[in-house]
């Protein structure tokens, strides 16, 4: 009797299986390589990879992985829905308020009070639009190393409310509603707020940069305080050479932090057909971006207006910005800046897909978010909010 013969495959050596592996961008092609058999597995484990591209969430609950556009579906608990993230965590709120981020990946979780008490709301209903949207959240340090890192929450309503909370995971949030104008003239509205340096740092809507001191009271309570505010150049309103003066364009602002610099990214939004009386904002895409470096040696501080990102390749959304070199991940552009399609009323954005892409800084150009060979998933509504995720682990 013969004996069974193993397999040619699993013969590979291990270090062509890391050259395989390395051209595989895509952790679900990763994961399947892996499972071919058993000393593929076992190999693989021992490679040293780079991480898996971003994940990006879609609205019926599935994420979608890029840029293959294969969908993944990976259950969270109870009737909780995405409503942001933070690097590899998702932000879910239950429907009786309770927040929580958890690991898709290792399923840790970290309890946050709720936040919908900063409303002084009851409950949180994520399918009605007149309740306010947990816009953005941010770390003062990664999660993965410092679970007891500090979380702000940016939250914008629809009647143009924002307020900035702070809090630890289990401790009571402290939030400062800023369209009151508490402390200070005139009322503020965020776009967008990071971390930057230790400090916090918002947007707000006219292009000013606040700086918020987070500090405690004599009861070791956290507590917030907006002070300096930088001066917008003269310019940053200009719009980009090639765009037409005669339009009319939406500018939606991220800030984020890129190789020890914080970056305001603007971003332009042309209504292709202006005399049109659809509301859904179908017609609507993206024409160009621009990209600001916000100088904080001078008195008052400046934006200053830079051309090209060099290796860096920025991911921006209004839940979740973030920068990498392009040698990190394999199939990154350098110089590049991903977007997705993140400005609708959750009533229209059945698809996050509509108005993505890459837009290439040195030439303006914008190419498809998905590869060619992608098949376009189709798009269902939901309760989730679209926001990358970025895989840590990489396979």
């Amino acid at each position: 009797m013969k004996a069974a013969r193993s397999s040619p495959w699993s013969d590979i050596p291990p270090e062509i299986l890391g050259l395989l592996l390395e051209r595989l961008p895509s952790l679900p092609d990763r994961v399947r390589l892996r499972a071919v058999c058993h000393p593929w597995r076992s190999n693989a484990k021992l490679q040293s990879l780079p991480p898996p591209l971003p994940w990006l969430t879609l609205l019926n609950g599935t994420i979608l992985s890029i840029p293959d556009g294969k969908i993944i579906r990976m259950p969270v608990p109870g009737d909780a829905c995405c409503c942001g993230s933070i690097d590899n965590w998702l932000f879910l709120v239950q429907n009786d308020g309770g927040c929580s981020l958890m690991n898709p990946f290792s399923k840790a979780t970290l309890d946050l009070p709720k936040l919908a008490t900063v409303w002084r709301r009851d409950r949180f209903n994520a399918s009605e639009r007149s309740n306010p949207l947990f816009y953005k959240l941010v770390v003062s340090s990664p999660l993965d190393s410092s679970p007891e890192s500090l979380v702000a929450v940016l939250i914008l309503d629809d009647g143009n409310s924002s307020t900035i909370c702070i809090c630890q995971p289990a401790q009571p949030p402290v939030a400062t509603n800023l369209s009151r104008g508490k402390g200070m003239e005139p009322s503020l509205y965020l776009a967008d707020v990071a971390f930057f340096n230790g400090k916090l740092y918002g947007v707000a809507f006219g292009n000013e940069l606040i700086i918020f001191e987070i500090g405690y009271d004599l009861g070791s309570k956290l507590k917030i305080s907006a002070t300096e505010r930088i001066n917008s150049v003269d310019d940053l309103w200009d719009l980009p050479q090639y765009l037409s003066s005669e339009e009319v364009y939406i500018e939606r602002e991220y800030l984020v932090q890129c190789c020890g610099r914080l970056l305001q990214v603007k971003r332009f939004i042309h209504n292709d057909r202006p005399c049109s009386r659809s509301i859904s904002f179908e017609h609507h895409r993206t024409v160009a971006f621009e990209v600001f470096e916000a100088d904080l040696s001078t008195n008052p501080g400046q934006w200053r207006r830079i051309n090209k990102l060099g290796s860096q390749a920025l991911f921006v959304g209004k839940h979740c910005s973030k920068s990498f070199t392009s040698e990190e991940y394999n199939g990154v552009q350098a110089d590049c800046i991903y977007f997705m399609c993140d400005y609708l009323p959750p009533v229209y954005a059945v698809n996050p897909l509509r108005d993505s892409g890459v837009c290439n800084m040195r030439n303006g150009m914008i190419t498809p978010l998905l590869s060619q060979t992608a098949a376009v998933p189709q798009h269902h509504g939901g309760n989730w909010r679209p926001t990358w995720i970025f895989p840590s682990d990489p396979i």
